[in-house]
């Protein structure tokens, strides 16, 4: 059975902290997930245009276990940046994979970051201080969601161009069970497509009607003829999934993958050749309960479903873009 307590979202797994910074003059940001002590990482990329760094460390072939940090970010290929200030405030406080030889360590800081360039001006970027910012920032406490960090650009439902689009943001959810196994995601959702409610199979937010008054639902349009003059442009859903049980680096990219099915089941279409679609996962292996990753998996892909429609749910809205909030019961 999983517990009823108040969820935190990410940092109800124990070892993990989350710090945004939001440059809100045109909005973009960064989310800083940090795992101090170390974390088993891995990563799964399943949209046709990533913008990613060191996600080729994370492949179980490769050598490096462990990662401190993981960077999601605003920006595009420019908000990669902000990881090279996270690496900075880990190594001024001794963590990293450390290199003997040479007396230092090495901070693992893999990073994805969303496309978000068009709402604003473009050359305001998160950057490496908005990085270091964000670290520094990272707590334990309930993780703030919405139109902050990596989800202050971010938007949704741009298959019929962005005129008829909606505002996003970033989410979070957990799954505490009483064995004291922790499941938990944190996503910027940036699509082209909609959010869908798994638990109702209802539309939450996304292409609106050509009146802007109500949802037109997507999985209607693609049945339909696609407007020639219409280019629903570069988009990105990036996330991570976290737990507390102890896995090794093949089985935290099961992880990661059976992850994206929460990614599918809440945003359609997902996965798209202009998308990012990036998750990755964390073990912290601080459970000392068996490791079962089927089930684990399952449970991630149920977090990340659950945090995408979270944020959706708590934006705000833009003065251009509305949010589902804003839009009211017409769009529940």
């Amino acid at each position: 059975m999983a517990s009823h307590a108040p969820s935190k979202g990410l940092t109800d797994v124990a070892g993990i902290k989350v710090g945004h910074v939001t440059r809100s003059e045109r909005p973009t940001g960064c989310t800083v997930i940090l795992a101090l002590d170390g974390a088993v990482g891995a990563v799964d990329v399943r949209g046709g245009a990533p913008a990613t760094r060191e996600t080729d460390l994370l492949d179980p072939v490769n050598s490096v276990e462990r990662v401190h940090a993981i960077v999601l970010s605003g920006g595009s290929a420019f908000g990669l940046d902000a990881a090279t200030g996270v690496m900075r405030y880990l190594e001024e406080r001794k963590i990293g994979f450390e290199v003997r030889e040479a007396g230092v360590r090495v901070p693992i800081v893999p990073g994805a970051s969303l496309f978000d360039l068009q709402i604003g001006d473009a050359r305001i970027r998160p950057d490496a201080d908005c990085g270091y910012r964000a670290a520094a920032a990272a707590s334990d406490g309930p993780v703030e969601e919405g139109d902050v960090g990596a989800g202050a650009g971010a938007s949704v439902g741009k298959l019929a161009g962005r005129e008829r689009s909606m505002k996003a943001g970033l989410g979070t959810a957990s799954i505490v069970l009483d064995d004291g196994l922790v499941v938990a995601a944190i996503v910027a959702v940036n699509a082209v497509g909609d959010v869908i409610d798994p638990a109702t199979g209802r539309t939450i937010a996304g292409v609106r009607t050509p009146d802007g008054r109500g949802l037109a639902d997507v999985r209607t349009l693609l049945r339909a003829p696609a407007p020639r003059d219409t280019r629903p442009g570069e988009n990105t859903t990036i996330g991570v999934v976290a737990t507390n049980a102890a896995l090794t680096k093949a089985q935290a990219t099961k992880v990661a993958q059976m992850a994206h099915d929460g990614l599918a089941r809440a945003i359609v279409p997902a996965h798209m050749p202009f998308d990012g679609d990036t998750i990755f996962a964390l073990a912290t292996g601080t459970h000392a309960g068996p490791a079962r990753v089927d089930i684990i998996g399952a449970l991630a892909a149920d977090a990340m479903s659950e945090a995408i429609v979270r944020a959706a749910r708590t934006s705000r809205g833009l003065p251009t873009l509305p949010s589902a909030s804003a839009l009211g019961a017409a769009l529940r």
